[in-house]
């Protein structure tokens, strides 16, 4: 079995369509397990790549 990446994308979103693909801005990619951060800029993250979104 391959192992899966834990990781989460901390953001604030500026834009989305009907697809719910998102606009992020100054988004951070945050690894639970490394308990690192990298600086992502701003990114379009397609909607099929979402499983969860929640407010912090």
């Amino acid at each position: 079995m391959a192992s899966a990446k834990v990781q989460r994308i901390m953001t604030q979103p500026i834009g989305f369509d009907e697809y719910m693909n998102l606009v992020l801005d100054e988004a951070e990619e945050v690894s639970i397990k490394k308990k690192t951060r990298k600086s992502l800029g701003r990114i379009l993250l397609k909607g099929d790549n979402i499983t969860l979104m929640m407010s912090t």
